[in-house]
């Protein structure tokens, strides 16, 4: 199908049972009947021996700023305003995270909760590097000031309550892109 710049209207009146046969067609081939209608006239245009169709215009130059405009029912409008209200986001950018997570196969995370991982994970990062520092001392046959039982105990809680943190946000994180139900896995 060619794109070309639409700027004008064809209008007709049919009867009710065609009119039920043209949704129904556009239904099965997925399109809305507008776009049936549309793709008919160019084969019947393309087939016609009266005159050549136009020539197809050059495909736009799609830019980060291209618009798509959707048409949902009204559950699924429901259901994407509590989805998109519970990330924080606004429905549109919602609907482009899950678009590009379905093209790319990853699951994103809004700038939130990246945020929040970054912040953990620097933490940690600031957490081995004072182990590791420990370590190399002792290592050198240093005496550096160690932490006692309990203050490794309270940095390996920390550490494994991050990991298991992490590991649960992941999850929910992947089932609220797919839309599954919140449900341990």
């Amino acid at each position: 199908m060619s794109v070309m710049a639409a700027d004008a209207f064809i209008h007709c009146r049919v009867t009710s049972d065609v009119k039920a046969l043209v949704r129904r067609l556009a239904e099965r081939e997925g399109i809305n009947e507008s776009t049936l209608v549309k793709q008919l006239l160019e084969v019947v245009l393309r087939t016609s021996a009266l005159t050549d169709p136009p020539a197809p215009a050059a495909p736009d130059k799609v830019s980060r700023g291209a618009r798509l405009y959707v048409r949902l029912a009204v559950e699924d409008w429901r259901l994407l305003k509590e989805r998109s209200t519970a990330r924080g986001l606004p429905p549109a950018t919602y609907v482009a995270l899950l678009v590009r997570s379905h093209l790319r196969g990853a699951a994103p995370l809004p700038k939130a909760e990246y945020l929040a991982l970054k912040q953990a994970v620097l933490e940690l990062t600031a957490m081995g590097r004072n182990l590791n520092q420990i370590a190399r001392a002792i290592h050198q046959g240093g005496r550096p000031a160690l932490p006692g039982r309990a203050e490794l105990g309270a940095m390996l809680k920390i550490a494994e309550g991050l990991r298991d943190h992490f590991r649960e946000l992941l999850k929910a994180n992947e089932r609220s892109w797919r839309g599954d139900a919140e449900t341990s896995d």
